[in-house]
């Protein structure tokens, strides 16, 4: 899994590659946790992501709700594929505000 941040309309938006598993999924918490620290509205882009097993998904859980406690927002957008289906199944789309472009993403965390 590769991790990169860039930002649009200045909202830190943080592209998945690859798979995340329970291999990276420490990984992820911690750098999620860094990108938090400095601003706690940020879009996760999922396009690129892979494969997503039940740790990596709670991984992604976890961040959300450790933001969600600290008054911050995440959004997720171009969630597609196996990953998709994983979100289906597991019914976590429930849980995270899902968008199919980036670009919604970001305007729904600026309203």
């Amino acid at each position: 899994m590769e991790l990169q941040l860039k930002k649009v309309n200045n909202v830190p938006v943080v592209e998945v590659n690859g798979r995340l598993t329970a291999d990276c999924a420490d990984q992820y918490k911690q750098t999620l946790t860094d990108v938090i620290a400095q601003n706690n509205r940020i879009v996760i882009d999922l396009e690129k992501l892979e494969y997503i097993d039940s740790t990596g998904l709670g991984a992604m859980v976890f961040i959300l709700q450790r933001n969600f406690d600290n008054g911050g927002d995440i959004k997720i957008a171009k969630l597609q594929g196996k990953a998709r289906i994983v979100f289906d199944i597991t019914k976590a789309y429930k849980i995270f505000d899902i968008f199919d472009t980036v670009e919604e993403a970001v305007a729904a965390l600026q309203k």
